[in-house]
Order: structure tokens, then C-alpha cells, then sequence
């Protein structure tokens, strides 16, 4: 699946890039997220770097006659209608396993979001692993992990850095591009 992942990366014209893990545990970012094509091209870069990622998805995706084929790709159903407690479920996975690395799109939709969503951020916090900061650039034709960045528990420092790591990252449809920002700094903004 690698060798033929890497060709047909190769074949529509993309590089993988893919910084080595500092741990065998970390959550996965993937942005920007403006199109159902950014899971293809994603998926193809997981499978190239070899890298086994898991994802959490609504679990309405995970009804038949899709859903089996969900989890064989690395689905973990979530329901998105109860958000307590997902930052705990995630953080024990992550105890569990010896080696995982969770996949969050932190714009939480492939519309232009007006902020970033924090699971992922707090996610990692509490599971004291890294986040890897995954990318797909349809400008420049180029996909991989850029970077890991261990959150510090200052989320205003951290997404400063985030934020200036995908500044020149585009996504198929730039105009569907948020800000990346966190909802403390949208509520400041309109006070």
C-alpha cells in the first residue's frame, strides 16, 4: 500500500513531506480542511509515511453499509452531540495504546469556520503527547507533517505558533479557510 500510495502522489503532481515523530503517541492535525478532497490526498500521504492513523468521526458514518470500511481506514465513532467527557475517552486511548496517533481537522468543517475547535489541543494536553502538525498545500502541491509542537497549557502562546506554521499553507478552496484562531480570541474581538 506505501509503494502505491507514493506513486499515485507522484502521478497527480505531490510531494511527501513527514518530519519524524518525537514519540509514538501523538495527536495528528490535518488543515487546512476545505473539501472532501483534502481526505484523499490525506489518506494517500498516511499510507505513503506508513503512519496507522486513527480518526474520530460522527458516528452517523459509521452506519452500514459504509461503516464497517470507516473503521477499516482507522474510524473511532464519536457522538458529536455529547461533548462532555471526549477529551477523557481520548486521553485514555492514548494511555491504552503503545503507539497511536489521532487524526482531529480542528476547523470541524470544510466550510470557513470562524475559529478553531480545541479538543485536539486539550486533547494532547492531558494525554502529555505532542501535536503533529499535518498539512495539505494544494498551491504548492505539497502534503506531509511540517513539525510537533508539545502544548504547554499556554493555548494563546501554542496557537501562536500553530498559527504561524500554516499561514502559507492553502487548501483546495482558500476561500473556505478560517482563521486560525481560538473562540476566547473571536468572543474578545467582538466585545
Amino acid at each position: 500500500m506505501q509503494k502505491l500510495a507514493r506513486f499515485l502522489l507522484r502521478l497527480f503532481g505531490w510531494e511527501l513531506k513527514v518530519a519524524p515523530p518525537p514519540s509514538r503517541k501523538y495527536v495528528l492535525i490535518g488543515a487546512p480542511h476545505t473539501s472532501n478532497w483534502d481526505f484523499v490526498v490525506g489518506l494517500l500521504a498516511l499510507w505513503g509515511a506508513r503512519i496507522r492513523a486513527r480518526w474520530l468521526g460522527k458516528k452517523e458514518l459509521f452506519k452500514p453499509p459504509l461503516g464497517h470500511l470507516m473503521r477499516a481506514l482507522g474510524g473511532i465513532p464519536v457522538d458529536r452531540s455529547r461533548r462532555e467527557g471526549l477529551v477523557d475517552q481520548v486521553a485514555e486511548i492514548f494511555r491504552r495504546e503503545e503507539e497511536i496517533a489521532i487524526l482531529i481537522t480542528p476547523e470541524g468543517t470544510r466550510g470557513k469556520a470562524p475559529y478553531w475547535r480545541t479538543g485536539f489541543y486539550y486533547m494532547a494536553l492531558k494525554a502529555g503527547v505532542p501535536i503533529a502538525l499535518g498539512y495539505a498545500d494544494f498551491r504548492r502541491k505539497e502534503v506531509g507533517i511540517g513539525g510537533y509542537l508539545y502544548p504547554t497549557g499556554d493555548i494563546r502562546r501554542d496557537f501562536a505558533a500553530i498559527r504561524a506554521f500554516y499561514q502559507d499553507k492553502t487548501g483546495l478552496r482558500p476561500e473556505k479557510q478560517g482563521p486560525i484562531r481560538i473562540r476566547e480570541e473571536v468572543e474578545e474581538v467582538a466585545w
